[in-house]
């Protein structure tokens, strides 16, 4: 199909008009999008097999099924720690075998989808990567599940656009997910666009999540704004933990440690919004 052709064609694969039913994906019997809510939880970055293995643990007692983990990170400063690398892929799949998990984890460019697939279910396209065209492109190619995070600056346009570059290859097995924008505001780490929940509801068929830590930054209000997002009709929530937050190598103010975590998803499951 040429470019013209592409241009012309009425509606985007992303839209509503073109698909009226909403995308149900399932990844070893767990089902995402539909009628019922998941939580998608863990460290941002493995750090060791123990340490996602005390999460993974604490996760599997509460009934929470998606492990996220970070093996490759995208940091502002080249210093930081950029993750292990396949030797976390590694620790993530040996874990998620162990406690019957599906994973969730960011790859950064198209060399590393090879990497990465043998040991991960669900790719994440990271939101410094949302308009990296290529890696959308070779990820559409893969078919397999893909976790596509909003840009920071990204209309919500864009990120449908961004959506329709992995179907427009094939891949229908996407989901969306608000993490925050930025803005002027500074109480908060970014600004959760609320809104953002409905309106890709309502545009689109594919399923829409919310990071709670990514858009806020604070352990204090993660609670109200995941009701928040399920309460506009989020399909699910993602949330960081790790067992000694301070001493994280990553994003260690947003991380709840296990304790926290397990009142967390108590109010929340309490709550009546999370089916």
């Amino acid at each position: 199909m040429s470019d013209k052709q592409r241009q012309n064609r009425s509606g985007l694969l992303v839209s509503r008009h073109n698909k009226a039913e909403d995308t149900v994906i399932k990844v070893k019997q767990m089902v995402i999008g539909g009628s019922s809510h998941i939580l998608i939880a863990g460290p941002c970055s493995i750090e060791s097999k123990d340490q996602l293995q005390t999460v993974a643990f604490a996760l599997k007692q509460a009934g929470v099924r998606v492990l996220r983990g970070g093996a490759f990170k995208p940091r502002t400063s080249p210093y930081d720690f950029q993750g292990l690398g396949e030797e976390g892929l590694k620790i993530m799949n040996d874990v998620a075998e162990e406690m019957d998990m599906v994973t969730i984890s960011e790859i950064m460019s198209p060399s590393q989808i090879e990497i990465a697939s043998p040991y991960i279910d669900i790719f994440q396209i990271g939101a410094r990567n949302m308009q990296n065209f290529d890696l959308l492109k070779a990820i559409g190619q893969t078919k397999k599940p893909v976790l596509l995070k909003r840009g920071p600056s990204a209309t919500l346009k864009e990120f449908m656009l961004a959506a329709e570059y992995l179907l427009d290859q094939g891949n229908e097995q996407v989901m969306l997910i608000e993490r925050g924008i930025r803005t002027f505001e500074t109480a908060t780490r970014n600004t959760l666009d609320i809104s953002a929940v409905p309106i890709l509801k309502q545009e689109t068929h594919l399923p829409v999540l919310v990071d709670v830590s990514h858009s806020t930054g604070r352990k204090d209000i993660l609670l109200p704004c995941a009701k928040a997002a399920l309460a506009a009709g989020a399909d699910g929530v993602m949330v960081e933990v790790h067992p000694d937050p301070p001493s994280a190598l990553s994003d260690a103010n947003q991380q709840i440690n296990i304790e926290e975590f397990q009142a967390f998803w108590k109010d929340l499951s309490d709550s009546g919004l999370y089916h």
